[in-house]
């Protein structure tokens, strides 16, 4: 019997022949990834050796800059680990630092076939780059820095076959919000996507969808890889690879169709995105109080551009603030050199550095009681950017930019003609 994408990585990586849904195996991790949180007092546990300096990467993400002193006291702590372990993969403050998942796009730190680990549940966004990536908790990435390993159990998996093009104005964010609006959860299982649409689909977008998979509760999110693919991390990664696909009789949970084409815009009402997108016509209307368009699905050169291209020469309504947030110093620079930071700021928007920011409720954005935010990030849940009783609606950057300009909750088709 032949195997999926994920399968097939668990069965190289734990040196078995086959892996089914069900096994348990323990596998060779390629990348560990260290973050700010991890280095939080309350988080951290003193390492005496790690596996493979090599195979580490720390950066600051979460709260940057450290907004308190207990996140400048974990900046000290993990500056202290990377000097103690001679770690040269490491993202300080400064002209490298990035959101984790955004840097291993920039860098080509996941490779196909590799496993990558990292204790942000967002991890999954480097499946973009046909390998095995997942977020795990505190201790699990420790063990995994110490002893490079970790283990696994297989789960059933699902394959999305992307078709057709998306339209005008209709992003990959608005493709995942129909997933989990029609599919819901899939919990304990993988998500595999594949098919004719993937072509029309730039890198970026394929990981705003390995990222938001996270979102649907999946163990691992991947893609096959195809030429646009091999490009991109060859250009960023000199290490010899070998892609991985499935094989033609693999066994899925479920194979489902979504053509991209027949997509308009979509948005999630607060407090989930499972079960609960519908089209933005649903919600038209809605007074926010800010837009936020950033985190490691949606503040990449691609979005922050389209966000640009919406806004250009109009200027955002009064009383709502628009924050942007690149995910990367990279993504910063380039955005700089195109204009887009430019059209933003002249159109009234707030450009922030790189950081995780108010996407996990940590700041630059943090909302009020009773605020109405509509944000391109990861996750609306109650309270997640701030207090509880806010409302978080979720859309693509191309709604929130539209949205920023009338200060309600706005189809973009309207400023896309």
């Amino acid at each position: 019997m032949g195997m999926t994408i994920a399968e097939k990585i668990l069965a190289a990586k734990s040196g078995n022949k086959t892996v089914v849904p069900g096994d348990v195996v323990t596998v060779d991790v390629d990348t560990v990834i260290l973050f700010d949180n991890n280095f939080m007092p309350t988080n951290w546990r003193e390492i005496i050796k790690v596996a493979d300096p090599s195979k580490i990467v720390v950066t600051f993400d979460h709260r940057v800059p450290a907004p308190t002193q207990q996140a400048a006291a974990a900046q000290v702590t993990g500056r202290a680990f990377v000097k103690q372990f001679g770690i040269k993969r490491f993202h300080d403050v400064g002209h490298n630092q990035g959101i984790s998942h955004q840097l291993v796009a920039d860098y080509g730190y996941a490779l196909p076939g590799s496993v990558l680990l990292c204790s942000d549940s967002h991890t999954c966004s480097a499946g973009v780059f046909n390998c095995l990536a997942r977020g795990v908790g505190g201790p699990d990435i420790i063990y995994a820095a110490i002893k490079g390993q970790t283990w696994f159990r297989c789960g059933e998996t699902v394959r999305y076959e992307l078709v057709g093009k998306l339209p005008e104005a209709v992003t990959a964010k608005d493709a995942f919000l129909q997933i989990a609006g029609v599919h819901g959860e899939h919990a304990t299982m993988n998500v595999e996507y594949g098919g004719s649409g993937v072509a029309g689909l730039s890198i970026n977008a394929r990981k705003t969808l390995s990222a938001m998979s996270a979102e649907l509760s999946a163990e691992f999110a991947t893609f096959e890889a195809d030429a646009a693919l091999v490009e991109w991390i060859s250009a960023r990664n000199p290490a010899p690879f070998v892609p991985v696909r499935p094989d033609a009789d693999a066994k899925y949970h479920a194979v489902r169709k979504v053509d991209l084409s027949a997509l308009e815009p979509l948005v999630a009402l607060p407090d989930s995105v499972v079960r609960n997108s519908y089209p933005v016509s649903k919600a038209a209307g809605t007074r926010i109080d800010q837009a936020y368009i950033g985190s490691c699905a949606n503040g990449t050169q691609d979005d922050i551009e389209l966000a640009a291209r919406v806004v250009k020469g109009r200027r955002v309504a009064a009383g709502v603030r628009f924050i942007v947030i690149p995910a990367s110093q990279t993504v910063y620079r380039d955005v700089v050199a195109s204009g887009a930071v430019q059209v933003l700021l002249e159109a009234g928007a707030m450009i922030a550095p790189p950081t995780c920011g108010a996407c996990g409720g940590g700041h630059m954005g943090v909302l009020g009681p009773n605020e109405v935010c509509l944000t391109s990030s990861t996750r609306n849940f109650k309270g997640r950017m701030g207090d509880p009783s806010s409302q978080v609606y979720m859309a693509s950057p191309a709604t929130v930019a539209a949205s920023a300009l009338t200060g309600v909750i706005t189809d973009p088709r309207e400023f896309m003609q």
